[in-house]
Order: structure tokens, then C-alpha cells, then sequence
């Protein structure tokens, strides 16, 4: 993210147009791992038709499981699939754990953006990159393979659309806050690992959240995970619609606005501890 530091610096403008060109500099950036999202892709097809062939087996023997049908899980399959490079639950940017562990984010904190919507936008930026060599292709695939069950009005896109940016927005706010805790601890790593573990789990990566028992369906709507992944996969397969695809976007508006004052509130207390220990 380095160079897209510098260059908006160097911009002319501020406001708005800075993150954008932040954002550009994160898509630049991602692209230059070609390989490494085509890996992604394969990765996510090898696991695509081992997820897809156990669900749809327990869809047909059952009639219909946790209230899905053989193409609405099949939806859910390859649409999970294809979102996990865009959401990026393996982590956050080494870069910014360094950053924080290593006291360099104080240079940042001397830029002329803001530190938290900066690494937002450049995240915002890799996770479109994402979109034509791991999200598109995963979900064409399972369309080619095993037939998908997908919303085709106008509204349904939209709010589709809306509810996958929303949680790229929410995966990054959780992603940032659990990095900020670098602040106060040595390592990291193993809150990485525990969130990353818990996370996807609970945001119905193995399984549907639907498919939960009841106490264990409460404990992962309480938190903001279903929200990264079960909630845009229920839109743009069509599981919920009208009314209820609106009241599932609100709900993702609402962790972005927890999680990120979350965010603000742990910036600005470990800019305070850089600060007093600087002297």
C-alpha cells in the first residue's frame, strides 16, 4: 500500500477523490498476484463440488433441508465460494499487522487521510480486483455444473450487490479492529487464527447459519460474521427477498457502524499509547 500512500499524498484534491484513488492503487496492487487468484479459483472449485455434492445429497434425502431447496444450495455453495477472496476471512494485510506491531503506523497517523478510511478503500479496491478471476468464475461453474437458483429482477441485483459490498465493508471493520489490538499485545497471530476459525464457521461458510440449532443460530446472529458472508449469499440466491432482503442490508448497516466505531474508538487509544510511550 505503499505506493498508494504516496500518490495520494500527492494528489491535488482531497475528500473524496484521495480514497478513490486509494481504492485504484489496492485493485492495482491485487492484480499483480494473477497467479496467486487463479490458485484461489481452482482452490475454490476443488472445494465447490466437494461442498455441493455432500448438501445436495442431504437436500434429496431429506426433501428439503433447513428449509433449502437442491439449487438454492447449491447457490449458496458456489456464491459462499466465490465471495471468500472478496471478503478475505483468511486475514488481514501482513502489512498493516507489521505496521502496528512494529510502530510504523505512527507515520501514517502524520498523513492527510484518514488512517482507518485509508485502508478501507485500498481493501475496497483488492476485493473488486477479486470479482473477475475468483467471484464471477466460481458462481459460473456451479451454474455450468450443478444449476444455480438466482434472483433475475432489477431490485434483487441491486440489493445483491449493495448487501456484497456491505460485507466486504464489515469484513475489513473486523479484520482492522482485531489488528489493532497489536497495540496492546506482542503477537497477534493467534487472535488471528481464533477469529479466522471462529469467524468463518459462524458466518456459515461449512454450513448454512439456517441450518444451526436455535441456540447456536442466536449465538452467530449476535455477532457480525453471518453478516459477511450468509446475508449477501441469502440475497443473491434468492432465499430472501423484498422486505426481508431490505431488513437483511439494514442489519449489515448496522454492524458497519458498530464495528467501525470499534475501529475509531482502538485507533485512536493506541495512537495515545504510541504517543505517551514516544515521550
Amino acid at each position: 500500500m505503499g505506493d498508494g500512500w504516496l500518490a495520494a499524498r500527492g494528489h491535488p484534491q482531497r475528500g473524496l477523490a484521495v480514497y478513490v484513488h486509494l481504492a485504484k492503487a489496492g485493485f492495482r496492487r491485487q492484480s499483480q498476484y494473477k497467479l496467486a487468484m487463479f490458485a484461489g479459483l481452482f482452490t475454490n472449485c476443488v472445494f465447490g463440488f466437494v461442498r455441493a455434492a455432500v448438501l445436495i445429497a442431504a437436500v434429496r434425502s431429506a426433501g428439503e433441508f433447513g428449509g433449502y431447496t437442491e439449487g438454492s444450495v447449491a447457490a449458496y455453495v458456489w456464491i459462499s465460494q466465490g465471495l471468500l477472496g472478496a471478503t478475505q476471512f483468511m486475514g488481514p494485510p501482513l502489512e498493516l499487522v507489521e505496521r502496528v506491531k512494529n510502530g510504523d503506523i505512527a507515520i501514517d497517523f502524520l498523513r492527510p487521510v484518514d488512517v482507518q478510511f485509508a485502508y478501507l478503500a485500498a481493501d475496497l479496491g483488492r476485493a473488486v480486483c477479486t470479482f473477475g478471476p475468483r467471484v464471477v468464475p466460481s458462481v459460473l461453474v456451479g451454474m455450468l455444473t450443478f444449476g444455480l437458483t438466482m434472483p433475475t429482477t432489477p431490485a434483487a441485483l441491486a440489493l445483491g450487490t449493495a448487501s456484497v459490498v456491505l460485507a466486504v465493508i464489515i469484513s475489513f471493520l473486523c479484520l482492522f479492529a482485531v489488528t489493532l489490538i497489536g497495540f496492546w499485545v506482542v503477537e497477534t497471530r493467534g487472535l488471528r487464527v481464533l477469529y479466522q476459525t471462529c469467524g468463518t464457521f459462524l458466518a456459515g461458510l461449512f454450513v448454512p447459519v439456517h441450518m444451526f440449532p436455535d441456540w447456536l443460530h442466536a449465538i452467530a446472529h449476535a455477532t457480525p460474521f453471518p453478516s459477511i458472508l450468509q446475508s449477501p449469499v441469502d440475497i443473491l440466491s434468492g432465499r430472501v427477498g423484498g422486505s426481508g432482503a431490505v431488513a437483511v442490508v439494514v442489519v449489515q448497516l448496522f454492524w458497519v457502524l458498530v464495528i467501525g466505531v470499534l475501529g475509531r474508538v482502538l485507533l485512536a487509544a493506541g495512537r495515545h499509547r504510541l504517543e505517551v510511550q514516544g515521550g
